[in-house]
């Protein structure tokens, strides 16, 4: 169902979501207007320092291609430039938002290969864990891997098929899907040692940790309909990470994959407890 801007603004003021809806595009695209505080840069910087030294260990290869590729530590960084940089690898773009827009206007921008970005920072008391996703999570989290072809190729037919499973009635497979892989994924690298390459993961300095490192962590070969089929965790860390051989393993299976046929199968039939996958 479509909804307009409008009507959009009032549910998330109504909701008291930080972000100023008001003032959004017909895409529910916003003005990056970099005018940040001294404050602002010194939360980025707290933030990027005390992170960098958990992903330099802990994320696939890939993602800290992406970090050197794109440069984004030194200061907040400034859409534009960046996607610029990333056009150049991708074929991506950035493109500045209040906060979570709806599905339909985000299944569209990553189909056409433009990553929405929250335009606003946390504040220095929200530095280890905040409610709605802000630029850090969006942007250190995201952004460094869009700069890889592969999983590049992924995120723009995600945006096409996952749109279209969702108009279905697929949306939470679909969503299910995105959260597993593009949020809280893992990878092998080389074969063997596994690392973290999901937003939910990089942004998160204690999540990172645990989903890596820990004899707890319940790590799931990929398979792509169970990881649609399993339910996840909002406030809480993942009771199942689910471990990728490879982007072209996800890509190629997500290309193949009969979204009608699943969305059918499964739409109405309860997920299955992450734990027990």
């Amino acid at each position: 169902m479509t909804i307009s801007v409008e009507a959009y603004a009032r549910e998330c003021a109504e909701q008291g979501l930080r972000g100023n809806y008001a003032v959004c595009q017909a895409d529910f695209t916003v003005e990056q207007k970099y005018d940040y505080s001294d404050e602002d840069q010194e939360v980025w910087r707290t933030l990027c320092d005390r992170q960098t030294k958990l992903t330099e260990k802990l994320a696939h290869h890939s993602y800290l291609d992406g970090v050197d590729a794109l440069g984004l530590l030194d200061r907040i960084p400034d859409f534009h430039e960046v996607s610029e940089r990333l056009q150049k690898l991708t074929g991506w773009e950035i493109v500045a938002v209040p906060g979570l827009i709806p599905n339909e206007p985000f299944f569209d921008h990553l189909a056409n290969r433009r990553f929405p970005v929250t335009n606003w920072l946390r504040s220095k008391k929200e530095l280890d864990y905040i409610v709605e996703p802000d630029m850090f999570h969006d942007f250190f989290g995201h952004v460094p891997i869009l700069s890889q072809p592969v999983f590049a190729d992924f995120m723009q037919l995600y945006g096409e098929k996952g749109g279209a499973a969702s108009r279905m009635g697929g949306e939470q497979l679909a969503g299910r899907l995105y959260w597993y892989t593009a949020e809280f994924g893992l990878m092998r690298e080389g074969g063997a040692s596994l690392k973290a390459f999901g937003a939910g993961l990089m942004s998160s300095f204690s999540e990172l940790q645990f989903a890596v490192t820990s004899p707890d962590a319940h790590h799931v070969p990929f398979d792509l309909e169970t990881v649609m089929r399993t339910a996840y965790e909002i406030d809480k860390f993942q009771r199942a990470y689910f471990v990728l051989p490879s982007f072209a393993a996800l890509r190629d299976a997500f290309e193949k994959a009969d979204m009608a046929k699943l969305v059918a199968r499964w739409k109405d039939v309860d997920p299955l407890d992450p734990a027990m996958v």
